[in-house]
């Protein structure tokens, strides 16, 4: 899947140990498991993608017993930009307008450690416009500037908007440190899209769910214990 290159702030200083990578993580059962950096799995519906993308990436092995059950052991050294994005993609490919309803649900392990957020990465057609939704924040900021609040489904986030060289960047951030909820992305899409006037009637592409991840050091666990995206 293709991740824009553009590296979003890290917040603080983060020490970079003289920790050698280590030749694998801890060994995690699973049905399906690769080291690759660009390794994905799919069943037809979901497709998982590992996603070492960073210029600096490190490590990171990708297990999968199934879309809603899946994880990486990431050890990633740098400081001064994401080098991962392991995610479970679904595709849409539906125009906005005529959708119901988007929804997500998730449960998810996160470490109490790093620099890294756990997010949504949703995506018109042609990738003209990419929508956030950071569910657990630590030690990283988004791109783009503070545009505001937004109260909207029992959450309220905090809106970011920027442009990253090639498409637009909607951030919101959840005021709540979230492992287990869910979603309705269609107000969030509607609400940029009429209440705003940010975006025309798009195509929505594809919801994407896992973790942008800067720093890891020494590695660490993430992993997902449920996942769903239903549309209509």
């Amino acid at each position: 899947m293709k991740r824009d290159t553009i590296l979003r702030s890290t917040v603080g200083a983060l020490a970079a140990g003289a920790i050698a990578l280590l030749a694998a993580g801890p060994a995690q059962a699973a049905a399906w498991s690769s080291s690759d950096r660009w390794a994905s799995w799919s069943n037809g519906t979901y497709t998982i993608y590992n996603d070492g993308w960073g210029s600096h990436y490190g490590y990171q092995s990708l297990w999968v017993n199934s879309p809603s059950n899946w994880g990486v052991w990431s050890q990633q050294t740098y400081t001064g930009g994401i080098e991962s994005y392991p995610n479970v993609t679904r595709g849409v490919n539906r125009n906005i307008n005529s959708l119901s309803y988007v929804s997500s649900s998730f449960n998810v392990s996160d470490p109490s450690a790093g620099a890294y957020e756990t997010a949504y990465d949703i995506w018109t057609q042609d990738n003209a416009n990419e929508i956030m939704i950071w569910t657990d924040v630590h030690n990283v900021g988004p791109l783009g500037s503070n545009v505001g609040s937004l109260s909207l489904d029992g959450r309220n986030y905090t809106v970011y908007k920027g442009w990253n060289g090639a498409n637009n960047v909607f951030s919101f951030v959840d005021s709540s440190r979230v492992t287990s909820g869910t979603y309705n992305i269609l107000d969030i899409l509607k609400w940029i899209q009429n209440t705003k006037g940010w975006m025309s009637n798009e195509t929505l592409g594809n919801v994407q769910f896992g973790w942008e991840i800067t720093t890891e050091n020494p590695g660490q666990n993430f992993v997902v214990n449920s996942y769903s995206v239903s549309f209509g």
